[in-house]
């Protein structure tokens, strides 16, 4: 399809930038005495992760999930009609895509590459919730004719940080003060992420995740990796007083590897 056909389709397309977030920036040391009082939260709903479904026969997923599994890792809420972007490298896209939190949830393939078939890719893009639509030109290489035969879009959705904030190892002072054995204390935490919307606040200590006592940062990255796009409890001390935090966490990023 020509050129200035597609465009009447596709809209031009700004550099991809991510949304401007907020940080809570002071840490607040939280020192005193040992005893502390306990407050338990209400436990999240999470929905189970099952395929993706639809109708169409074009589609294809790329991720075992079904829409409200996505919609729960969504850094922002699908939008009416996705942005139409044409690519250059699929595989160099979707590696830029993943260092920006995007993940390919599927693709349409079509046999042609022509108005039907744009608008058809568009509408699907649409239904299945996607934020971005990347269009791919498939030209023959044995007669060397200029004019695309097959179309393929990827659909991809930005999904939220895995945790967002930043956290460290407890000083001997504060393990001493705290009676701890370990533990994090949370530094500057990004608005939108898993950890503000569960409340999370610089100067928060994290001792336990799951029930599982947090002796170190490493630690406490390997236990969120491991539950990446699940809800975990965290036993969290603030103003020398204890709570359990339900952090729904995001998406890893996704590793491309080369062929």
């Amino acid at each position: 399809m020509p050129a200035d056909a597609a465009r009447r389709y596709a809209p031009r397309m700004n550099p991809i930038t991510n949304p401007a977030v907020s940080l809570f920036a002071a840490l607040a040391l939280l020192g005193g005495c040992a005893s502390v009082s306990h407050r338990i939260e209400q436990p999240v709903e999470v929905p189970e992760p099952v395929p993706q479904m639809t109708e169409d026969s074009h589609y294809e997923a790329t991720i075992e999930r079904g829409p409200e599994y996505i919609d729960a890792l969504r850094a922002e809420p699908a939008p009416q009609r996705p942005l139409v972007i044409e690519g250059k490298s699929e595989r160099g896209d979707q590696r830029e895509l993943a260092s920006k939190g995007f993940v390919r949830i599927g693709n349409g393939r079509y046999a042609t590459d022509d108005a039907q078939a744009l608008r058809e890719a568009l509408d699907l893009g649409s239904r299945v919730g996607a934020d971005q639509v990347w269009l791919y030109h498939d030209y023959p290489s044995d007669d060397g004719e200029s004019t695309p035969t097959r179309l393929l879009a990827a659909y991809y959705v930005r999904f939220k940080l895995l945790f967002g904030a930043t956290f460290r190892n407890l000083t001997a002072k504060e393990r001493e003060s705290l009676q701890l054995e370990g533990g994090v204390q949370i530094g500057s935490v990004v608005g939108g992420t898993p950890a503000s919307q569960a409340n999370l606040m610089s100067g928060d200590y994290v001792v336990a995740v799951n029930g599982m006592a947090v002796a170190d940062r490493k630690q406490f990255q390997e236990f969120l990796s491991a539950a990446a796009g699940k809800a975990v409890t965290l036993k969290v001390i603030r103003n020398q007083q204890r709570a359990d935090r339900v952090v729904r966490l995001g998406a890893m990023p996704v590793a491309i590897k080369d062929p």
